[in-house]
Order: C-alpha cells, then sequence, then structure tokens
C-alpha cells in the first residue's frame, strides 16, 4: 500500500465537502484542488546616518566639508520578486471511491490534502535539516555609536563644546604624527617586529576612525525585505491594490503624505471548456471519464509599477482560476498501471508513464 494512501474517516465522513458529500462510514478518498496566493516579495535598502557631535567644527579644526549634520535615516526600494504560496482549496474536494476497476488505494496524498501523483514508486522519505537561522547584525544604535573613546580624563572634563572639540581635534593630530613617526623609524622604543608594527599602527588608526567620527558621523547601510501576501479574488477579471512606500519611513500607511505608492495590477486569464455536445445516438467507443480529475490553471498577469517604474511583471498560473478535467477510465484498465505525477502547486499533470 502506497504511503500516500489516506482512508478519511471521522469528522470529514460526516461533513459536507462542496458538492461532493460523504455519508458516515462511507469508504473513500478525499483530495482537494490547490488554491494560491500571490507572494510579493520586495528589497529594500535602509542607510542609517549619525551626525557627530562636534559636526558644526570639523571644516574648521579638521578641513572636512562634508560632515554628516544630522542624525537620519533613509529608505530605497531596489526590487521585488513575484510568486506564490499554496494551500487547499476546500471549495474543490474530489472524492474517489474504491471500485473493482479504478485502484483507488493507489493515490499518493500530501498533509495538505493536495493529490501528489498515482501509482507512484516507493521512496525513502529524506529528513530535513533544520538548521538554525543566522542572526541579522546588529546595528549600532546612536547611544552606542562612539564608545571607547581614546580621550584622557583632562579631554573629558573639559567644559564648552567648542573647547571638547579643539582637544579631541589634537588628539587627532597627535595620533597622525604618532604613526608617521612610527613609519620613520623616530621613536626610542620601535616595535619589536613587523607583526608588533602592524598591530600598533591598526590600533592607532582605529583609535583615528573613533575620534574623526565625532566630527564627520558614521554611515551605515543594510538590506531588508518585506512579504506581502494577496489571495486573488475569486470573481474578478482584473484588480489592482496600493501599498506605500516613503524615503523617510520604508513601508508605511496611506495616511502618510510623503508616501508614494507602490501600484499592483493583476489581469486573470480564466480557463474555460466548451459546453458539451449531447448526441442522442451514443457512441460505444467513446472514453469513459474516470474518477480521477486534474486541474488545468488559469493565470495571472501581475504587473508591479513604483514611480511610474515598472518593478517588475510575471505571468503566474494560478489555481483556482482553472477547471477540473477528468482522466479516461481506459487508462487504468490495463495489465500495467501508469505512474501519473501531479504538480502540487497547480493541480496540473506534470508527467505521465505507462
Amino acid at each position: 500500500m502506497k504511503k500516500g494512501f489516506l482512508m478519511l474517516i471521522g469528522a470529514m465522513m460526516i461533513s459536507a465537502v462542496g458538492a461532493q458529500q460523504l455519508t458516515e462510514g462511507e469508504m473513500a478518498l478525499v483530495y482537494f484542488t490547490p488554491k494560491n496566493n500571490v507572494l510579493l516579495d520586495f528589497d529594500y535598502t535602509v542607510d542609517v546616518y549619525e551626525a557627530g557631535i562636534y559636526h558644526k567644527y570639523a571644516e574648521e579644526m579638521l578641513g572636512i566639508s562634508e560632515a554628516i549634520s544630522e542624525t537620519r535615516t533613509e529608505y530605497q526600494l531596489t526590487k521585488v520578486k513575484i510568486g506564490r504560496n499554496t494551500l487547499a482549496d476546500s471549495n474543490r474536494p474530489h472524492k474517489v471511491v474504491p471500485d473493482k476497476v479504478f485502484p483507488a488505494q493507489l493515490l499518493s496524498i500530501d498533509s495538505r490534502g493536495l493529490l501528489m501523483g498515482y501509482n507512484l514508486p516507493i521512496e525513502k522519505e529524506k529528513e530535513e535539516q533544520h538548521k538554525p537561522k543566522a542572526d541579522r547584525p546588529k546595528q549600532k544604535s546612536a547611544d552606542d555609536a562612539f564608545q571607547f573613546l581614546p580621550l584622557t580624563d583632562e579631554q573629558l572634563e573639559i567644559r564648552g563644546e567648542e573647547a571638547r572639540a579643539k582637544a579631541v581635534a589634537k588628539q587627532i593630530y597627535r595620533i597622525r604624527e604618532t604613526r608617521m613617526f612610527i613609519l620613520g623609524g623616530e621613536v626610542e622604543n620601535p616595535p619589536a617586529d613587523g607583526q608588533a608594527m602592524r598591530l600598533v599602527l591598526k590600533e592607532l588608526d582605529e583609535q583615528e576612525k573613533e575620534l574623526v567620527a565625532l566630527f564627520i558621523g558614521r554611515h551605515s547601510s543594510h538590506k531588508e525585505h518585506k512579504q506581502i501576501v494577496h489571495q486573488p479574488i475569486e470573481n474578478a477579471a482584473e484588480e489592482r491594490f496600493c501599498l506605500y512606500f516613503s524615503d523617510e519611513n520604508g513601508f508605511t500607511s496611506p495616511e502618510n503624505i510623503d508616501a508614494d505608492s507602490i501600484i499592483v495590477t493583476l489581469k486573470v486569464n480564466r480557463q474555460s471548456a466548451q459546453p458539451a455536445v449531447v448526441s442522442k445516438k451514443q457512441d460505444k467507443n467513446a472514453p469513459v471519464p474516470s474518477q480521477l480529475v486534474y486541474n488545468l490553471p488559469g493565470s495571472v498577469d501581475i504587473t508591479v509599477v513604483y514611480k511610474e517604474a515598472t518593478l517588475a511583471e510575471k505571468n503566474i498560473p494560478v489555481a483556482q482560476y482553472g477547471i477540473d478535467v477528468p482522466l479516461s477510465r481506459e487508462l487504468f484498465t490495463g495489465d500495467k498501471l501508469p505512474v501519473i505525477r501531479f504538480d502540487t502547486r497547480t493541480g496540473n499533470i506534470r508527467s505521465i508513464q505507462q
């Protein structure tokens, strides 16, 4: 018996599943047609600018004219990936009852109730390796931006902002002079070897960097992403909805007057079937439908526009805009049963092998 064989009893046996009713005690298999949601995965960058506490004196004391004068955060939307996720459509169940012609026990159904295949070969289940997610690097805040400064007690006790800025500037120049003396071999106790010299110079560079940041400020950048899940409207031919993004706040609400609209448009392409031709004379050779049906999906054309520029556009299959198509009963009556694989995302057939 295949691992996907599911005998649905208990609560499902006495509940209604759409147009197909299960009666209490009935032996049957039930699978569902898939249903898709649209996923929009946005990537954006976050740039944090922190003003130095002595930024007003950067040009005067250090000759630096491009110091950060105000603390701010800027957001920039870079790209969006269009995808989908899948769940079972409770409004489209399919009941299969065992009979002599159709061996229903060969169905493989996953834990969501979606049809995976028929007469699939037995495969060993692979254990999923659950690796812990890497922690995101901690971003420095304004409170801990300027710590471990190489200042003396006297410099820290100086009163007056300008006087303290001058003391820090002098310390920067002393560090630079010390570096020059070491490189020129003009110190009384030079580093013992090349490795020691590199460590000393590295320490001096780090001290200077920390002190200069008090004047020019700091800039850090990292990437973020936001995922939007949208369930397409069942009966709509076209729909449009908006998200809101601003350079100052990132993703925000429509009440933010500084935000720009991200316009998402969905155009639905439904599958349809021609009405069956009813003939008074039945063709004895006409194929007889089996209990097993697959889904021929429709599709959606998705366009994402931001600041009048198209960020992304894509056509994706969408299961709920499809139609049910039965497989021929003759397919299951030969000496060798077929191996059928279904796409659990759309309900369509992936392959049939005899």
